[in-house]
Parts: structure tokens; sequence; C-alpha cells
């Protein structure tokens, strides 16, 4: 049973159980919005093929074995109908337009999605999780109503950017990287951020910022261990194999 919890993304196989734990987890600490919001995983060098969740199936009991294999280069009647619009709008024009990127979760949790309405969305560096942030996320301050259409889904991709982060303004948070693993610690981590910064918001004293040259290193030293994030993950899979079994069918 260990080599199915690898978050290794040599294959399709792998790939799948690693998404469909995303969704599972993500379900559990109530980030998930409805039968709404998607995530995507390329298994194809050129980012053309990738998986994604089946529109309207609760991300509570999303499978390995419920994930769609697109092809950009070969749409399927058949299997978009099975697509929500606005999914593949955005993830298939990130995927071909940065085919670096290897995962893409979209999803408007509370305290992130509360921080992307307000006129200055950038998340400030007032504490560890925050100061992650720190001039690493790309802002959308120009709401476009439902992305349900290539162009809208091009606008956002040159958005982000070279970034990994775009939070799209009063809409939600999209992050876009090239593990699974990380990406799930990322969206993870700036919700819990966005909920300090809210909390802190809230008292409606003077927030203390970081310095930026302490914020800048802070950043760095989190992009230097990348094997957290994905230890974090690793242990999800294993909680979730213990009491969800099924996700990996």
């Amino acid at each position: 049973m260990t080599n199915l919890i690898s978050s290794s993304m040599n294959s399709e196989a792998q790939a799948r159980i690693d998404l469909a734990a995303c969704f599972r987890w993500f379900a559990r600490i109530n980030m998930h919005e409805a039968v709404a919001n998607h995530f995507s995983a390329s298994v194809s060098e050129d980012g053309s093929k990738f998986l994604i969740n089946p529109k309207w199936q609760h991300f509570s009991t999303i499978k390995a074995s419920d994930l769609i294999l697109l092809d950009t280069n070969n749409p399927d009647e058949e299997l978009l109908a099975n697509i929500d619009p606005t999914a593949w709008a955005i993830h298939s024009q990130i995927h071909l337009l940065r085919p670096d990127i290897k995962c893409v979760l979209h999803l408007h949790p509370i305290y992130t999605t509360a921080i992307s309405t307000l006129k200055d969305p950038v998340i400030k560096p007032i504490d560890q999780n925050t100061a992650r942030y720190f001039n690493r996320v790309n802002y959308d301050r120009c709401y476009q109503g439902m992305a349900d259409n290539n162009a809208e889904g091009k606008r956002l991709a040159g958005l982000l950017g070279d970034h990994s982060r775009l939070m799209m303004g009063n809409h939600g948070i999209l992050i876009g990287t090239h593990s699974i693993g990380v990406a799930f610690d990322d969206m993870y981590t700036i919700e819990r951020s966005c909920q300090i910064l809210v909390t802190a918001y809230a008292t409606n004293q003077t927030l203390n910022i970081i310095p930026d040259d302490i914020a800048e290193k802070t950043a760095k030293d989190w992009e230097g261990i990348e094997d957290f994030s994905e230890a974090h993950f690793e242990e999800i899979k294993r909680l979730l194999l213990a009491q969800e079994p099924d996700f990996i069918d």
C-alpha cells in the first residue's frame, strides 16, 4: 500500500490518487463550494492532457477513478459534457500556456475569498504564514463574471504569469505549481494566512507588518522547504488511507 501514497507524478494512476486525496481533504476541512470548484493535474509534458473532476460531484465522494482525462488537442464533446465549462476554460488554458504547471487547484475558501473582495487584497506579512506570500501572489483586480470561455481562461493564465498563486478578485484563489503535494500545502496555508489576516483586521488595531527584508527572507525560507509541503501531503494521504480508503479506487 505504501507505493499508492507516494507523491510521484510519474503516472496517471498516481496523479489520480493524489488528486482524489486533495478533494477529500479540502471537503473535510470545509474549503469546498457545494458541488462547484475544480482541481486538475496534467499527465503529459506539454500540458495538453490533464485529469479533472466531473461537474456537480461533491468533493467528499470523489475517487481516483472518477477523474476525467481530457485532451486539449482532441476535445471529446461527450467528455466535455461532464465537465463544468468554467473548469475547462480555466484549466485547459493554464496547462497549455504553462506546461511547467502540473497541478491547478481552484477554490472559494471563506477567508481567502474574503480577502479577495477587499479594495486592497494583498496578503500582508504579519506572521510566518502570511510572509510566505510576500511579493509571491499575482492579483486579478477586475472580476469578469463566470470564467466560461477560453478567452477568460487565457486572461487568467496571463495574470498568473510566472507566479504560482493568483488571488482572483471578488472570486477566490488559484494555485498552480509543479507538484500536487506542494499545491495542496500551499492552498491549505494560504487559507490559514488569510484567516489570520482577517482576524487581525477584525480587531481594528494597526497591523504590525513585518519589515520587507524579513518578509522576503521568510518567503525564501518557505521556498527552501518543499519537503515540508510534501511531508504534509503524505501524512494527509496516510490519514485518508486509514479512514476513507475508497479514495484510491
